[in-house]
């Protein structure tokens, strides 16, 4: 892809965001995008940040790790986006601002032991399967109580949120069903640890941004429709 196709994609999501945000009655600035950049070459994360994105979402931590050596030279947020194995969780805790797919409580206690002293606590987001399919990793919406109040006792980490990759649906108001079920979790959350700084939804990708906007995502994970169709 060449790079100015780059910033005219990031162009065209961040005005997607904001017509969605306006339509529904809602300050587009409430609404965070992150750029999903796994698979894409470091240059195009550098092109990114040129025209001032600043939040990378990586899947595959191998991959992440060569590109923030390779891109240290940028002030980016970081967020991990893809499945975790335990004996993997160090790398997630030395280098990386945000966790987004956090569904168990044994990497949770290894994030927080792992997280180094001088770093501030790790931001995660509990990974919830919103409908119930068997290939999807999160918690059960009624796993989901327990495991927020272990997580909001750890020290280092800073539970700030609900995420969710729902099934494909075809229709805007068919998307928004499941994204208004994890709004509606989230305010249970709220009212269940009220100390906690519980503002994140993790919600809506390339084909249901509009519905996640609609339903009250604060963070839309957008990776085709910025750098294009993965080889």
């Amino acid at each position: 892809m060449r790079k100015g196709s780059i910033v005219e994609n990031l162009n065209s999501v961040t005005e997607r965001i904001v017509t969605a945000c306006r339509s529904c009655g809602r300050d587009p600035a409430a609404v965070t995008l992150l750029a999903v950049s796994k698979t894409r070459p470091a240059e195009d994360i550098r092109s990114a940040f040129a025209s001032g994105q600043r939040h990378f979402g990586e899947n595959y931590l191998q991959e992440a790790l060569d590109k923030q050596a390779e891109l240290a030279d940028l002030d980016i947020v970081w967020h991990f986006i893809g499945p975790l194995q335990s004996n993997k969780s160090r790398d997630v805790a030395e280098h990386f601002d945000w966790m987004h797919t956090l569904d168990r409580l044994k990497i949770a206690r290894r994030l927080s032991e792992q997280r180094p002293q001088g770093l501030p606590p790790l931001k995660v987001c509990l990974q919830v399967n919103i409908d119930g399919e068997e290939t999807k990793s999160g918690v059960t919406p009624e796993q989901l109580p327990a495991l927020a109040a272990a997580v909001a006792g750890l020290p280092n980490l800073e539970l700030r949120g609900l995420m969710a990759i729902p099934a494909p649906r075809a229709e805007t108001e068919d998307q928004r069903t499941p994204f208004i079920q994890l709004a509606a979790l989230l305010e249970d959350l709220r009212a269940q640890l009220p100390e906690q700084p519980l503002d994140t939804l993790s919600m809506g990708m390339s084909g249901d941004m509009e519905a996640a906007v609609f339903s009250g995502a604060t963070v839309v994970r957008i990776g085709t429709d910025i750098f294009g169709a993965r080889k």
